[in-house]
């Protein structure tokens, strides 16, 4: 059985939408977007060497699927400079008809926490979702995630798509790592432990 990983950057209000650039994420009239980029290179350093060091494979929403392979555009048909990324076989949750054109991708349809739960049953490498708002809400409504790897930075918003929404399974979480950049950027890493007792996920 493999586990599945939310590898997230969130602001200390527990804002996740659009960190990296404006035109990421604007809907419902967000912008603030790229609040994260005057941190992003050594936060991405230590990305790379805590979270994307072993080989994975990745679970994507297909806005978040369609920006990074934009930016793995060079790279789309495999060459001698293929990134981890590149090599992993990606799972994207679509409606959408367009091709999914980045290698080793695999369309996810119909009921998404039914298929994820089949594919969290079967045997092979971690799954990281990386951004995907709408898909961890239902990842975390539906109790699929194991564990999470937190980036929260010395930023505060006010608004914008939360990490947390108020429909999710509760939890406890052990503190399984915890470091921060020169820059003021705090890395957690939790597992995930049920709530002794709890065991409606629509409660």
């Amino acid at each position: 059985m493999r586990k599945l990983a939310l590898l997230t950057f969130i602001t200390l209000d527990g804002v996740m939408q659009a960190p990296k650039l404006p035109e990421e994420d604007t809907s419902n009239d967000f912008k603030l977007g790229g609040w994260a980029d005057k941190y992003w290179d050594e936060v991405m350093e230590q990305v790379k060497s805590e979270a994307m060091s072993e080989p994975y494979d990745l679970l994507l929403g297909r806005k978040t699927y369609d920006i990074f392979a934009s930016a793995h555009k060079s790279n789309m048909n495999g060459n001698s400079d293929e990134s981890p990324m590149d090599k992993a076989t990606k799972y994207v949750v679509t409606n959408s008809d367009n091709k999914l054109e980045w290698k080793n991708s695999i369309a996810i349809t119909g009921n998404v926490a039914e298929e994820i739960s089949k594919l969290k049953s079967q045997d092979g490498l971690l799954l990281q979702v990386h951004g995907s708002w709408d898909l961890i809400q239902t990842l975390l409504l539906n109790d699929l995630v194991d564990e999470f790897r937190i980036w929260t930075f010395p930023v505060v918003l006010g608004k914008g798509k939360r990490l947390f929404s108020k429909d999710f399974v509760p939890k406890n979480l052990t503190l399984v790592k915890s470091e921060s950049t020169s820059n003021g950027v705090v890395m957690s890493i939790y597992k995930c432990e049920q709530i002794t007792g709890y065991n409606n996920v629509n409660s």
